[in-house]
């Protein structure tokens, strides 16, 4: 039993060591660098502002409103590619920031609060509710 675990200790050390060899050359080195994760969720986020722009932009309205500007779908497209990362988040906030139908809310809480003030003083008639 001796003689073969003296046989066999050699050969196994010896194929463990070429069994490691791809993994130990499949290792990057130094010089190539390593990714990090804040790298990578840049370059995701970066990606994800982008395409936030190119959503809004592909509406239909906000292309009627370009092609009236004189500025084709292309060029919108060439500029929005050439935006930097930072000109992408900011432009991609901007967006966050402007509620759609901002302006429609707007004049119909005008209307209401014209309608409440005029019935409080007499004037109309709408809501039951100021008597």
């Amino acid at each position: 039993m001796k003689r073969l675990t003296r046989l066999l200790s050699p050969l196994l050390i010896l194929a463990l060591i070429l069994g490691s060899l791809p993994v130990v050359a499949a290792t990057p080195s130094a010089d190539q660098g390593l990714i990090g994760t804040a790298t990578v969720l840049d370059a995701q986020a970066s990606q994800q502002d982008r395409d936030k722009i190119r959503r809004v932009l592909a509406r239909e309205d906000v292309q009627q409103q370009l092609l009236l500007q004189g500025v084709s779908p292309a060029q919108v497209e060439e500029r929005v590619a050439a935006l930097s990362d930072a000109e992408a988040r900011q432009m991609a906030d901007r967006l966050d920031q402007m509620p759609a139908g901002a302006g429609v809310v707007g004049a119909l809480f005008a209307v209401f609060i014209i309608l409440l003030v005029t019935d409080i003083l007499g004037l109309t008639d709408v809501y039951p509710f100021t008597r």
